[in-house]
């Protein structure tokens, strides 16, 4: 039997000080995680493929296909999670495609590098937000999807290609780190929908925001990573 979803303590309950909420406390059902995570990962897939096709050299496709296959196995992995727990991956990824889809196309990008950018960073903060998520899954369930996690996506490959793109228009920088920080609120709108919502969600809103604070520090961190200013 799965183990039952961590629920937010009573606020009566919380320590004095206490100012935040551990994510894991809003931990979805394990197959909705899963489900919802796979989807995601392919959904990746899908949008690096066509940036791949569209790369303006040899060495960035070979680069960044390299980086699509690496998600596309993480994928798989999460496919393989959900079948060990005697769920449909196709019927739990199919609940979350609408939002999922909607999503790419707000973050597409006008252009190429707009696109290469946007899967860099949304993937990145999605990534960190359901490693987060993770610890509130059985035991088992949740080590394996924080490895799938942290597991290379080609990150540095991406980060290769953006470089050697601004340093070749110098430009770039600028309007790519305002589209930087456009994707950072469609993307946490995204993650917050998956946070399971109990009857005290509302209440311990204020105590998730510090949550979040930690994953656009990491966000910036990943930007000046690519010699951009968050």
């Amino acid at each position: 039997m799965l183990a039952n979803r961590p629920r937010l303590r009573p606020r009566g309950e919380r320590e004095p000080g206490v100012t935040r909420v551990d994510l894991a406390e809003l931990t979805p059902e394990p197959l909705t995680y899963l489900g919802q995570v796979a989807y995601l990962e392919l959904a990746v897939f899908e949008r690096l493929t066509r940036v791949v096709g569209s790369a303006p050299r040899l060495a960035d496709t070979e680069a960044l296909s390299v980086a699509a296959g690496r998600v596309l196995a993480k994928h798989h992995g999460f496919v393989e999670e959900i079948e060990r727990l005697g769920g449909d991956p196709i019927r739990l990824m199919g609940s979350f495609q609408p939002q999922v889809d909607a999503f790419g196309l707000i973050v597409s990008g006008a252009t190429w590098a707009e696109s290469l950018l946007s899967v860099h960073v949304t993937t990145g903060l999605l990534e960190d937000f359901f490693v987060a998520l993770s610890g509130g899954l059985p035991e088992g369930v949740g080590s394996r999807a924080a490895h799938l996690l942290a597991l290379d996506s080609g990150e540095a490959a991406i980060k290769g290609v953006l470089g050697y793109a601004i340093i070749n228009d110098p430009r770039l920088a600028s309007t790519l780190a305002m589209w930087g920080r456009r994707l950072v609120g469609d993307t946490l709108l995204l993650a917050r929908s998956a946070l399971h919502s109990s009857g005290e969600f509302v209440s311990g809103e204020r105590y998730i925001e510090p949550v979040f604070s930690e994953l656009i520090a990491k966000h910036t961190r990943r930007m000046d990573s690519v010699g951009l200013t968050a």
